[in-house]
């Protein structure tokens, strides 16, 4: 194809981009979704690029995004992988690999971790026969109490493995400090979080390994696809070789003889000159991306400052909506966790003790009247049917999981959300509040927004 077809092939698409017609906000009968994603003609054009080429495994787009996310995440290699889940996966298995000698995690290995948050960031610990410890969360900022996390160490202890929730970190610098002063590995996951930082440094810096997630719902997106950041070259390659079927050959995808020795290896019981290509050093699983996937990525990679800042002004709006509206008598508000900026996901509000609010039935009525809405993901995973056989231990009590799994739900802050989507959410969840209790909640006279 010449790069006149091209351009011209390109050119169109973002023409037809562009020409989609726009939708009209409607209040009560247009939905307004938690999350959602924002693509713009660059993000077409960018797909339209990768299709252009026929590649459709990981190829030259793949490898542009792993460079520009380690470098704007603050890493130095960064893997990409299918979904935020798989890297959290990836993440936990490349710390089990028999390549890190004595320091290799093993099954019967105790991991602390949160209960009120996502399958997934504990999933990994169970799928490698390691044990899940959980310690019990604040209800203001919806995060691991440090001083519990502290406390629940026992000569087992071998990892801590927790997401920032919902985008407000985790008091990340001082549970850095306590693994690293007794040798733990700290797997930060960021899904939620990406450019949230803590006294000034970007979260998923301060551990061992850190995980994205591309997904619709996050602060950018590819569809699916997630990414696992460190600064060991060792973990790195130890991480590419679980995502590449485990193999120990590091040729990308179509090269060969990288290492220019493809026949000259003798590994495990391998006779001596077998094909370096298929020679496997891990258990390990497909995990690589497509390059359509990467594009998407890679342009959506130059908006995500501006993403981050319209999440953050967004939930400064809904906070102030709120609070003049007198609903903070009713709800907790989240409060950023002390030294900390966060890159909100989500805005969580929590029904106080005594204000006589189900939360069930709130929910399915904001529902109903076009504000969607979700809960803290599992709420608290010990009591999902999934852990049911699970070994796991807690320590202490749950009692702020278990609030936030009857109590809590949130509501979005994504871009897409403009101020009078800001405003019928805040009315409605006022109107629904007063229905609810049988009277009226409204402060006399609400502060200007």
């Amino acid at each position: 194809m010449s790069d006149e077809k091209r351009s011209e092939i390109i050119r169109l698409a973002r023409e037809h981009f562009d020409s989609r017609p726009q939708p009209v906000f409607v209040p009560g009968e247009t939905y307004i979704p938690p999350s959602g994603k924002v693509l713009d003609a660059d993000d077409c054009a960018s797909l339209i690029d990768a299709s252009l080429d026929m590649w459709l495994t990981a190829g030259r787009f793949a490898d542009q995004f792993e460079e520009e996310l380690a470098v704007k995440f603050g890493r130095k290699h960064c893997k990409l992988t299918v979904s935020g889940s798989a890297a959290n996966l990836l993440a936990f298995a490349c710390l089990t690999s028999w390549k890190l000698g004595s320091k290799a995690l093993k099954p019967g290995d105790e991991v602390i971790t949160v209960a009120a948050g996502f399958p997934t960031t504990v999933a990994p610990i169970v799928q490698y026969g390691c044990i899940p410890v959980f310690v019990d969360v604040d209800i203001d900022t919806h995060n691991v109490d440090v001083d519990l996390l502290e406390a629940a160490i026992t000569d087992k202890t071998r990892a801590v493995m927790i997401a920032h929730s919902l985008g407000n970190p985790f008091d990340v610098a001082r549970v850095a400090k306590l693994c690293k002063a007794r040798g733990f590995y700290l797997i930060e996951d960021c899904c939620d979080a990406f450019g949230a930082t803590v006294n000034g440094q970007g979260v998923g810096t301060f551990g061992d390994v850190a995980t994205l997630s591309f997904y619709p719902a996050h602060h950018i997106t590819m569809g699916e696809g997630g990414a696992v950041l460190m600064n060991s070259p060792l973990l790195a390659k130890i991480a590419e070789s679980f995502r590449d079927w485990g193999r120990d050959c590091y040729c990308k995808p179509g090269m060969d003889n990288t290492c220019n020795k493809r026949w000259g290896w003798r590994l495990g019981e391998l006779p001596k000159g077998y094909d370096h290509k298929y020679t496997y050093s891990h258990v390990g699983y497909n995990l690589k991306v497509s390059d359509m996937q990467a594009a998407v990525g890679v342009s959506q990679l130059k908006k995500i400052d501006r993403f981050i800042a319209r999440r953050r002004e967004n939930f400064d709006a809904l906070t102030a909506r709120f609070k003049a509206r007198g609903l903070d008598r009713f709800y907790h508000l989240p409060v950023p966790t002390p030294g900390t900026e966060p890159s909100w996901f989500g805005y969580l509000l929590t029904v106080r003790d005594g204000a006589g609010i189900d939360r069930n039935v709130l929910c399915r009525t904001l529902e109903e009247r076009k504000v969607g809405t979700r809960l803290l993901f599992a709420g608290n995973l010990t009591k999902q049917p999934a852990f049911r056989d699970v070994n796991y231990r807690i320590h202490g009590t749950l009692t702020n999981t278990d609030k936030v799994m009857n109590d809590s739900f949130w509501v979005g802050v994504w871009p897409g959300l403009d101020a009078a989507r800001l405003d019928y959410m805040a009315d409605t969840l006022l109107a629904v509040t007063e229905e609810l209790l049988g009277e009226s909640v409204a402060l006399p006279t609400m502060a200007a927004e």
